[in-house]
């Protein structure tokens, strides 16, 4: 049984309405009102379990209220639940919608992982040596650890849920995130892997041409475009289904920051069509990926109305 727990503050004037919608529905449980014992901003505090797959409705039966705009709406996840009337209820009436992602958690959950501070761009440089170090020493563990520490895939994904939603400025925000991060990530490799051939560091292997982790990287062809695509898919998918592992092996799969940091060794050893190549593949996958998640998020907002079309005509 998956349920949610809200949290909601409401002004004394709009809590009747508040409690109303809750009460009236029959996918809301342990409903719990506090009046009057609220401050900043003051106002009735209200609590309930929601099964999630009838979450949406809910929520936005309280948006259109308002509520998160004169007061607040907090969703927690519920680990685990142990109710007969909730698993009834689900069992009856909800069926397939009963596994319907809550879309607001899905769209906040993006929305934090896309967030710009100083530390997603220290993180960018640290792959972006990471990486460079495993082009050097042709080692493909450093490139895979390069992959996780990235922390460019939740940008990306905020970009396409801000071009799903229509939202220009955050589109703007998340790719000029990704434009500057990426070029500081370039320089930085580029400076660490000029001094190792100032200093006559580089392995003997890479010296004699012997590359075969950059010529993967630096070499995008019909392959990269089925993997960058797959990993748009499997990337949304685990985000709105919580599937932590799954995400994890798209960042393992997606060559972004082994692209950037290769730019970087190559420039730094003249090898000019090898960091053409690397920047071919690092806009090949960013673009795949913002497309195609905006693709997998319209795809799966129509098949669950579909689903939910369906269930209701099966009801009535």
């Amino acid at each position: 049984m998956r349920m949610i727990h809200l949290r909601l503050v409401s002004p004394p004037d709009l809590a009747p309405r508040a409690v109303g919608v809750l009460s009236g529905d029959p996918f809301v449980f342990n409903l719990v009102v506090h009046p009057a014992s609220v401050r900043r901003p003051d106002g009735d505090a209200i609590e309930c379990d929601v099964l999630s797959g009838g979450a949406n409705a809910v929520l936005r039966g309280l948006r259109e209220l308002g509520l998160h705009h004169r007061g607040s709406v907090v969703i927690e996840p519920v680990e685990i639940a142990f109710s007969g009337p909730a698993a009834e209820v689900e069992r009856r009436e909800l069926g397939p919608l009963a596994h319907e992602p809550v879309w607001e958690e899905v769209e906040a959950r993006i929305r934090s992982e896309g967030v710009h501070g100083p530390s997603f761009y220290v993180y960018l440089v640290i792959a972006g040596v990471l990486a460079a170090v495993g082009i050097l020493t042709n080692s493909q563990i450093l490139i895979v650890a390069a992959m996780v520490v990235g922390p460019e895939y939740g940008t990306i994904t905020g970009v396409a849920l801000a071009i799903d939603r229509g939202d220009a400025t955050r589109a703007r925000q998340g790719l000029s995130a990704l434009t500057a991060g990426f070029l500081m990530a370039v320089v930085v490799t580029f400076a660490f892997s000029w001094a190792v051939r100032a200093l006559d560091r580089q392995p003997r292997a890479f010296e004699l041409g012997i590359r075969p982790v950059s010529t993967l990287i630096d070499a995008p062809n019909a392959f990269s475009v089925v993997v960058a695509v797959l990993a748009g898919v499997v990337g949304i998918m685990s985000l709105t289904q919580v599937r932590s592992s799954a995400l994890l092996g798209v960042f393992i799969s997606v060559t972004t920051i082994p692209a950037a940091a290769d730019i970087g060794v190559s420039c730094a050893f003249s090898a000019w069509s090898d960091a053409r190549g690397s920047l071919a593949q690092l806009l090949l996958n960013i673009v795949l990926l913002i497309v195609t998640g905006v693709l997998t998020l319209r795809f799966q907002r129509v098949v669950w109305r579909r689903i939910g079309r369906r269930e209701a005509r099966a009801d009535a």
